[in-house]
């Protein structure tokens, strides 16, 4: 089944989620947000892929949040389902079986940016506006935005981040830690496709034993993880 609002490629071990709403946004409507879990299980599926690119590249934006005008005709029930919805998607990405690099071409605003901190790296184009701007819109985020900020960024600067609603430049963003990398425009996208590219020259093995015991770093007392860890690498090692 063709996708609507995206698209795949696939070079060189890296699979490449394109976002293209068809507008100057990537609106993350429903469609959008079914389209985007179908891409990453084929991706994931496919044994020749080794990192998966998330981006609205080349486009002005990276992912903006829900689509207003769908929101104004939910229901409870309907708004709940669609939060449900978005929720899944950020946890098939981050307990996906490969790395996944967030390619922040442009605006990622509101549910955008839970869609960015899903990613296991983000790289950022220098032109970048971040934000959460729900309080001024009068809503506030269903897609885990405030259990996972603060996480990111610390307590105080995501409330900062929430109440305000102001957007935040790449280099803000780098200093709070919300982004790994800034590139510059003219260089964008060949530093993204270098660093993948060089990621996804390593085994698959030993990158999703690395993002699954990373992941689980914040969730687990440090004996566990380092059982975890002995037992990871005792059966990673034993590949070679």
């Amino acid at each position: 089944m063709p996708y609507k609002k995206l698209s795949i490629q696939v070079t060189n071990r890296v699979g490449y989620i394109l976002l293209d709403a068809g507008s100057r946004f990537n609106k993350l409507s429903i469609t959008t947000i079914r389209e985007l879990k179908r891409a990453f299980a084929q991706l994931e599926s496919d044994p020749s892929v080794h990192v998966i690119v998330l981006s609205g590249y080349p486009g002005e934006s990276f992912a903006v949040g829900a689509d207003i005008g769908q929101m104004v005709h939910f229901s409870p029930a309907d708004a709940f389902h669609f939060s449900e919805l978005g929720q899944s998607l950020f946890e098939q990405i981050e307990c996906c079986s490969r790395p996944v690099i967030g390619a922040l071409n442009g605006i990622a605003m509101g549910g955008g940016c839970d869609l960015a901190m899903s990613c296991d790296i983000r790289i950022a184009v220098e032109t970048l506006q971040i934000a959460h701007p729900g309080a001024r819109l009068g809503i506030i985020t269903g897609f885990c935005g405030t259990r996972k900020l603060p996480r990111m960024v610390g307590k105080n600067m995501a409330r900062e981040i929430f109440m305000t609603s102001d957007p935040y430049s790449a280099g803000e963003a780098l200093r709070m830690g919300l982004v790994d990398r800034v590139c510059g425009m003219d260089v964008f996208w060949q530093e993204v496709v270098g660093f993948a590219e060089r990621v996804a020259s390593y085994p698959l093995a030993a990158l999703s034993a690395s993002k699954r015991l990373l992941n689980a770093a914040e969730d687990t007392d440090l004996r566990t993880g380092c059982l975890l860890e002995r037992e990871a690498s005792t059966h990673i090692n034993s590949l070679i």
